[in-house]
């Protein structure tokens, strides 16, 4: 008979908990985030990324020859969250998803400099129709 062997299990070093309070990880979070710590901040990167409602506006008409963009700060002001509503005849035979890759590579800098973009994409026949369901 064979002798009988014993396994051993390794033993493994306890890792130490990080004792550093909570201001410190946000800090260190936002400075490799490049987020901002304070509503000042945020305003004073808004003011310099240059992304404004016209701006964006300008920009789908030129790129995608939308008919019709209507855009939306959600952020208050700092330009930082936008809704838009672009109705564009190049969103024709595609699918939501295209129509949205299409707006995100025509607005591709602008969008890296904002937080939050929302686009809701339709043909001018769909756009037709939802104003007539709408009754304006």
């Amino acid at each position: 008979m064979p002798p009988f062997t014993r396994l051993v299990r390794p033993t493994i070093a306890p890792v130490k908990p990080i004792r550093a309070s909570w201001p410190v990880h946000r800090k260190a979070f936002a400075m490799s985030t490049g987020a901002a710590e304070t509503d000042t901040q945020a305003a004073n990167a808004a003011s310099t990324s240059g992304v404004t409602v016209s701006s964006l506006e300008q920009t789908l008409k030129e790129k995608l020859g939308a008919e019709h963009v209507d855009i939306e700060d959600m952020s208050g002001g700092c330009g930082q969250a936008f809704n838009a509503m672009i109705v564009s005849q190049q969103f024709d035979k595609k699918n939501t998803l295209a129509r949205h890759r299409l707006v995100n590579s025509a607005l591709k800098t602008e969008i890296a400099a904002i937080h939050a973009w929302t686009p809701k994409c339709f043909t001018p026949e769909e756009w037709a129709q939802k104003q007539k369901e709408a009754g304006t």
